[in-house]
């Protein structure tokens, strides 16, 4: 193993295109994603076969904690590899350690994107040391562990992906077109557009949002051919279109991801969701991605659950479920995690309240 040479542009290349073109690729490994998250720190991990040729790779973030003085080491979506082979997971996570020393980390989390059902790789992965919380509950990881994809859509036409999805999405769509809904893909001067629907979105469904300037730096740090924003606006004859939905996407290492969402309260007859989802399909058709993530769907197998019509809307493009296996733990410093947890189980009381107070303001502004 190596630990990266940040200054050698070379070779930050090189450990780009690998974690760009590999099929274990996720855009959360991409060298540019910490430009994103640059509240955090960054190191990286680079292993290598008997030719010098990188077989492995592994980006981490890294949060300081206050008070404690250490820090919390993440892999999002790591490490870029073959998961099932251990020489090369081991190889990483001997450099893993190296950097857990250098940063005085109390604990390494990895969540290596393969389904719940792959058992074997999940007890691989146990055997080196990790901890694992099986079937864990919904909300409880950082990245969703369900999530709805089109799969397998490499060499695939537009015309064949239309042709699975159901018959109303598919009227819809055209639906979208005939009633003067245009989606378009935007750069960084339409975010004051997006942002005031993130926020209706955020204050209609009871979640927190985050602030404009880290869709500004997404845009920024992954670069067009790998972030675009899509808005729909309504166009009507002499007057201004009007903003009705929007995302953000990512588009790497052969998968589209649809990562942040959101529509108006007005004009939902129109439907501007279902015309941006075929929108950003094809964008992933065009780079002849052979993912489609829809990404998380929480509660999904509730019906009376309030995000359940988030489940219903993906379903009707005729993609499948996927459950990831979750979060792997490696604790450096047990004494601190113990503390620290405390500390954060406060904290995560607290943002529960602030939750519970959104839903409530959102079902008294319906009520109204």
């Amino acid at each position: 193993m190596e630990i990266i040479n940040k200054s050698d542009k070379k070779l930050l290349k090189e450990y780009e295109e690998f974690a760009e073109n590999s099929i274990y690729g996720n855009f959360m490994q991409s060298l540019n994603w910490p430009k994103v998250k640059d509240n955090w720190g960054w190191d990286a991990v680079i292993s290598r076969d008997s030719d010098g040729k990188i077989r492995g790779t592994c980006l981490c973030i890294i949060k300081k904690i206050p008070i404690f003085g250490c820090t919390f080491l993440y892999a999002p979506h790591g490490p870029v590899c073959d998961w099932s082979d251990k020489e090369v997971m081991q190889d990483l996570f001997e450099g893993i350690k190296v950097l857990a020393k250098k940063y005085k980390s109390y604990q390494f989390m990895w969540d290596p994107p393969f389904e719940e059902k792959d058992k074997e790789l999940t007890e691989m992965i146990r055997s080196m040391g990790f901890s694992h919380i099986d079937d864990a509950p919904e909300l409880s990881t950082i990245q969703a562990r369900n999530n709805y994809m089109l799969r397998n859509i490499q060499g695939k036409t537009p015309d064949e992906v239309m042709a699975t999805f159901k018959s109303d999405w598919r009227n819809r769509i055209r639906k979208a077109g005939r009633k003067g809904v245009v989606c378009k893909a935007c750069g960084k001067e339409a975010l004051d557009d997006f942002y005031p629907m993130m926020q209706a979105t955020g204050v209609r469904d009871g979640f927190s949002i985050r602030g404009k300037e880290y869709f500004a730096k997404m845009l920024d740090a992954l670069g067009e051919d790998h972030c675009r924003l899509f808005v729909c606006y309504l166009e009507q004859e002499g007057e201004k279109p009007i903003p009705v939905s929007g995302a953000l996407t990512t588009r790497y290492a052969g998968k589209t991801c649809y990562v942040y969402g959101a529509s108006s309260n007005h004009h939902r007859n129109t439907y501007p969701n279902y015309l941006m989802q075929w929108t950003m399909i094809n964008w992933a058709l065009e780079d002849n991605n052979f993912i489609y993530d829809f990404m998380g769907i929480p509660f999904y197998k509730d019906e009376s659950h309030p995000n359940y019509g988030v489940y219903k809307f993906k379903k009707g493009f005729n993609g499948e479920v996927v459950t990831y296996v979750g979060e792997f733990f490696y604790t450096f410093m047990p004494l601190r995690k113990k503390l620290i947890d405390f500390a954060q189980s406060i904290v995560e009381k607290r943002h529960m309240k602030h939750t519970e107070k959104l839903i409530e303001n959102r079902n008294a502004d319906t009520d109204a």
